[in-house]
């Protein structure tokens, strides 16, 4: 998927989209990535804050976080299907909630991946990286959704937004609750 979007688009869109598969077997896996890599940031390595020095997350903090974190990101995966689906009529394409989901679920490998980044505070702006997952939303889009090329940039941004929007709510929730330098 990362090397070569457009064609492995070819052969996911044969495979069954079984939501419920998806989700216990890929997106389960896959969450655990920014989970685990989260947890270690925070607990072990830590933080610098300023006038404070190196602050670590307490055991319980790290391990509540990580596991909300990982619920939200789950969750964010299944609001992006959900707003694909729902959008897809807008923008010229069809409704199909596991082809959308599918397509919410590849799209946010990068994301996912580039959770290997919160291991060390130094390195959480290649996170950035996880914007990779907007071209392969926009390779996904015609293909599983049928969305016309003429409205398949305008698709992909409205749901970038839609996905940066709720992972925001989601990481300043986690923050708020979990310590706000750690995650």
């Amino acid at each position: 998927m990362l090397a070569d979007p457009s064609a492995e688009w070819t052969q996911i869109e044969k495979e069954p989209g079984d939501a419920a598969y998806l989700l216990t077997s890929y997106v389960a896996l896959l969450a655990l990535v920014p989970a685990i890599f989260g947890f270690i940031g925070a607990c072990v390595v830590g933080a610098v804050a300023p006038g404070v020095g190196l602050v670590r997350a307490s055991i319980v903090d790290g391990l509540f976080g990580a596991v909300f974190g990982y619920v939200v990101t789950c969750a964010t995966v299944l609001v992006l299907g959900l707003l694909i689906n729902l959008l897809a009529p807008t923008f010229g394409g069809r409704r199909d909630f596991d082809s959308a989901f599918k397509l919410a679920v590849y799209a946010y490998t990068p994301v996912w991946l580039a959770g290997i980044f919160l291991l060390a505070p130094g390195l959480r702006f290649l996170g950035l990286t996880g914007f990779y997952g907007a071209y392969i939303l926009w390779t996904g889009l015609p293909r599983l959704i049928k969305a016309p090329e003429s409205k398949v940039l305008s698709f992909t941004a409205v749901i970038v937004v839609c996905a940066f929007v709720v992972t925001l709510i989601g990481g300043t929730a986690q923050r708020a609750l979990f310590g706000p330098a750690l995650f």
